[in-house]
């Protein structure tokens, strides 16, 4: 149901809701709904579990526009078998704000933003770009222009939508520094086109300099390569063992959306880093962070697609990461010193994959010219189980 409340809805919303036992829905949409003593309003905090305890009854929900694009469908259906529900989707917040401002789906990031923090807008942000985010009020829209602002993309165009579709529909383009004085109410949806630098690059390998560290992280060009042999899909969950500063961990998280990572480390200041990160990148919903030695924890993981192991490499670690490994498990493993290099050339030799040494150097300054300063080589053992 849209903010143009009955008039809005198809024959076939209308017949449901006349039909219906109870109906639930926001107190905003009930006050549009028109049938009375039926309503009843979700509870706070918000849980399913009253639908689904009217099982048997003619229960109508009512959502905002397409409730299976970050809406109630998504969450209901999961709990319920196809022919115990139907759906009489209308046009989303996202149709709604594409159509008033003529901008192309297909070329605009949508994102909701209701439960989730700014920062999962950061790996979007480049010159050019269109978003549509939903947002819960104006406070949250400032703290989205503050932090744009901080991000140098203050100079972008905010195009605040109040009430599409209702009699009090507002579509207002404004600067960052008119947010504060203007009048904005709920219901609210916020679209930007962005004016500031080029984004983040869309590939693996960023620059060290954009982490926090303590100096203990997988560096940019041995990163890349890293990544390009865990070779991570959508879906996919990675045990970042002995994570460091959790640099592999947060680009595994960055390839795509669906991606998890489970980072195992024992040092809380570590910790921290990989904390502050995750929370930088907009990754840390689908971050789990684990305190501990590796050994130790390993039995109360859930199931990896991939593991890559970046510190504390010992015979005894292989042994219990191979043992918990499922079948057609990825494991890549760096080794920076002889013993660890020795480690992984015997259990090649039992295992199969592949090994690669990797050979780094960089210019530096020799007197008045240049010469080539070789960083420790790596090597990488990839297999797969």
């Amino acid at each position: 149901m849209g903010e143009d409340s009955l008039e809005g809805l198809s024959d076939a919303s209308k017949q449901a809701l006349e039909n219906a036992d109870i109906v639930f829905g926001s107190p905003r949409q009930l006050e549009l709904d028109d049938v009375g003593e039926k309503d009843k309003a979700w509870p706070v905090p918000f849980s399913v579990q009253e639908v689904l305890q009217n099982k048997g009854q003619k229960v109508a929900v009512l959502a905002s526009g397409n409730p299976f694009w970050h809406g109630v469908g998504g969450t209901l259906a999961k709990h319920l078998s196809p022919e115990e529900w139907v759906c009489h989707p209308s046009p989303s917040s996202f149709s709604l704000v594409a159509g008033k401002l003529g901008w192309k789906l297909e070329e605009t990031v949508c994102l909701a933003l209701h439960a989730a923090p700014q920062e999962k807008i950061f790996p979007e942000l480049s010159n050019g770009e269109k978003l549509i985010l939903l947002v819960r009020d104006k406070a949250q829209i400032l703290q989205i222009a503050a932090y744009l602002t901080a991000e140098a993309f203050g100079e972008s165009s905010f195009y605040v939508l109040q009430s599409l579709g209702g009699a009090y529909e507002k579509v207002e383009k404004l600067a960052a520094s008119e947010l504060e004085t203007a009048s904005i109410v709920y219901p609210v949806t916020l679209a930007l086109s962005l004016v500031g630098p080029k984004g983040m690059q869309q590939c693996s390998g960023l620059p060290d300099d954009m982490f926090v560290t303590d100096g203990q992280m997988t560096k940019r060009a041995v990163r890349a390569i890293t990544l390009s042999s865990l070779s991570p899909r959508k879906g996919e969950t990675i045990w970042d063992l002995g994570a460091g500063t959790g640099t592999i961990g947060i680009e595994w998280l960055l390839s795509t959306s669906s991606t998890k990572s489970i980072a195992v480390e024992k040092d809380k200041s570590r910790i921290d880093h990989i904390i502050a990160n995750a929370e930088k990148f907009g990754v840390s919903s689908r971050l789990t962070v684990v305190e501990g030695k590796t050994e130790a924890v390993l039995s109360n993981l859930p199931e990896p697609d991939a593991v890559f192991i970046g510190g504390g490499l010992s015979e005894d670690l292989l042994k219990a990461v191979w043992v918990k490994m499922p079948k057609h498990c990825r494991l890549v493993v760096n080794a920076v010193t002889l013993e660890s290099e020795s480690l992984l050339q015997h259990w090649s030799l039992e295992k199969g994959g592949e090994l690669m040494r990797i050979d780094i150097a960089k210019t530096k300054p020799l007197g008045p010219k240049r010469g080539w300063q070789s960083a420790n080589p790596v090597t990488q053992w990839v297999v797969t189980k």
